[in-house]
């Protein structure tokens, strides 16, 4: 199936897509997750969890769900609730190819996820989430693109999402790292019959990191459909972790930060579609608060907020995984 799919949703909430990086595996890189999961954090909690969250979404209007190979189990447990959901056939399910959960289901583990964006791991990936999600997986991403990747040079590798592209799935990618413009663009050059071979673009892109802005237009303006992640960069716009002038604004609206974070994302003239990484079902209608927020007055303000690229993904990068 397709992407496009999408495009039909008419609920004010369908440009805010519900992402399971955090759920899907015991740890991740966010602020706060002592405080948001279960202990222990079993394979059988973060199953109800997840489940719990996509019921709370989709009944509040949510219809895009984003899930990766390297989430743990999240495309199993997406896979799971799909199966018991049959009226849920508006859900559009996007997943991502590109990097291997190897962390054992540990939080201490060493090495969480391996990158591998080879055309062998995508044959072995591809199979692996068709055998969860089958037809209902609408688009496949490359995941965390980079300049230096070889997904952006193998003809081997354009020619098979080429195929997967025919056969009516949709084929994006995502960006990380303070390079993400130039790995856009880069992959706005690849083609297929003459075509842009990618129609989706998947990038962090939030107050403290806009710095894709630009390139994220270029791609909005070729046509492809711009999703963003990590709106709340990890953790730092929520809550008691966000800068004084972000809670000043939130206060000014009478909305929470997260809401105010996630509705700057929305202003900007590319965006389709922004993920909330949510944990629990009370940060997930905190965050849809983002579709009742105008926001445009604030703006200026909170632009003062960006950092420079390279330190941004630096402070990133030294975030525990917990």
């Amino acid at each position: 199936m397709s992407f496009t799919r999408l495009a039909a949703a008419t609920t004010p909430t369908a440009h805010v897509g519900l992402g399971l990086a955090a759920v899907g595996r015991p740890a991740y890189l966010t602020l706060g997750r002592d405080g948001e999961l279960p202990a222990p954090r079993t394979v059988e909690a973060l199953r109800a969890r997840t489940h719990q969250l996509l019921d709370a979404a989709y009944a509040q209007g949510v219809r895009y769900v984003d899930a990766a190979r390297s989430y743990g189990r999240a495309e199993e447990f997406l896979a799971e609730w799909l199966d018991a959901h049959p009226e849920a056939s508006d859900l559009v399910v996007g997943s991502k190819w590109g990097y291997t959960y190897v962390g054992e289901w540990r939080t201490d583990a060493e090495v969480h996820e391996v990158k591998d964006h080879s055309t062998a791991a995508y044959r072995r990936q591809i199979e692996e989430t068709r055998a969860l999600l089958g037809d209902r997986l609408d688009l496949y991403q490359v995941h965390s693109l980079t300049p230096d990747s070889p997904a952006l040079t193998d003809p081997e590798l354009h020619g098979l999402l080429a195929e997967l592209a025919a056969e009516g799935t949709t084929v994006g990618f995502s960006t990380s790292g303070p390079a993400q413009a130039d790995a856009i663009r880069a992959a706005l050059r690849i083609e297929s019959g003459g075509a842009p071979l990618f129609r989706t673009v998947q990038s962090t892109w939030n107050l403290l990191e806009p710095s894709a802005s630009d390139a994220l237009a270029e791609a909005h303006g070729a046509g492809l459909t711009v999703i963003v992640k990590e709106a709340l960069a990890n953790g730092r716009l929520a809550g008691r972790a966000a800068p004084a002038e972000l809670l000043a604004a939130a206060e000014q609206v009478g909305e929470s930060p997260d809401a105010v974070a996630l509705a700057a994302v929305l202003l900007q003239p590319w965006a389709g579609v922004v993920l909330s990484g949510a944990a629990t079902v009370g940060e997930l209608g905190s965050n849809l608060g983002a579709v009742a927020e105008p926001g445009s007055t604030l703006q200026t303000g909170l632009s003062r907020l960006a950092e420079d690229a390279e330190a941004y993904w630096a402070h990133r990068a030294g975030l525990p995984w917990t």
